[in-house]
């Protein structure tokens, strides 16, 4: 197990682009850093997680099915937590982080699979909001609350986002 000084976890709860820029950007840094990072999405932080596309033939109930609708679906699809104005404000956002070089949420999101940030999906949370594993992307770890604890307590950077 890695020194407590050289771990960091966070709770990624919001699924607001801007936050999950921020959480980004803070776990790829660790990481750069030679830290070992662990990112526990929960709740509406999952839907940084999923896929672009529908996933067909998986069995949902009608709230399930309400929840897939209701969701942005992936990290192109997120608000701002402020100034959304009916989605002009990602837009915005997004076009001058391209003018200022800023990698895309979608890059960072790579760019941690490839620093080897473990990136957790709260399996209570899935199972409240319906989503199913097939929905979310490849290389991801499936874990309760214990797992994360566990983690926090052998770390000494633990954030909530």
């Amino acid at each position: 197990m890695a020194d407590p000084k050289e771990r960091a976890t966070m709770i990624v709860f919001d699924g607001d682009l801007d936050k999950a820029m921020a959480s980004f950007i803070i776990a790829t840094g660790a990481a750069a850093m030679g830290k070992q990072v662990t990112m526990f999405f929960t709740f509406w932080g999952l839907n940084v997680l999923r896929k672009d596309n529908v996933i067909s033939g998986s069995k949902k109930n009608f709230m399930e099915k309400m929840f897939e609708k209701m969701m942005p679906r992936g990290p192109e699809k997120l608000g701002l937590s402020k100034m959304n104005y009916a989605g002009m404000g990602p837009k915005m956002m997004k076009k001058m982080m391209k003018n200022h070089n800023v990698s895309s949420l979608k890059e960072m999101i790579e760019m941690a699979q490839e620093l080897d940030v473990k990136m957790v999906a709260c399996t209570m949370s899935m199972d409240v909001m319906g989503l199913k594993e097939e929905e979310l992307i490849d290389g991801l770890e499936y874990a309760g609350v214990a797992s994360y604890l566990a983690e926090a307590e052998d770390s000494n950077i633990n954030l909530f986002i």
